[in-house]
Order: structure tokens, then sequence, then C-alpha cells
């Protein structure tokens, strides 16, 4: 699963819908059905902030060439 090359949410809103998504999870109540969507739906939002996580280092990277990066 790849993010769009154009996100339609900000990392802030995906990682508030992704908070949401856990705390439902969690509180459970939920069918078999409603999990598994809410789950794939929290997999989607992860993808996509992992896009936009990759997307500042590459630009610290540009932006500071000369320094060595920690992993």
């Amino acid at each position: 699963m790849s993010a769009p090359e154009q996100p339609t949410q900000s990392y802030e809103q995906a990682r508030e819908e992704l908070a949401d998504v856990v705390r439902r999870l969690e509180a459970g109540g939920l069918t078999l059905e409603e999990s598994l969507g809410l789950w794939e739906r929290g997999e989607q939002l992860a993808e996509l902030c992992r896009h936009w996580l990759d997307r500042a280092r590459e630009r610290l990277a540009a932006a500071a060439p000369g320094e060595q990066q920690e992993s």
C-alpha cells in the first residue's frame, strides 16, 4: 500500500484520526466487520503518516546535506 502523491489529509489530521481509530478499537463493543473496517482504515492512516514523515526527513536531509544522519 502506498500513500498518494498529493495526500488529502495533513499529517496532523491523519495522526488525530488514527488516534481516534485506536481509541475506538480499544474500547471494544464493535462487531467483527466494524473492527476489521477500522483496522484497515488505521493501516491506511499509518501509511499516510509514514509518507509525511518520510517527506519531512527527505527535506531535512536536503537542507543539511553535509550533516550525517543518526539512525
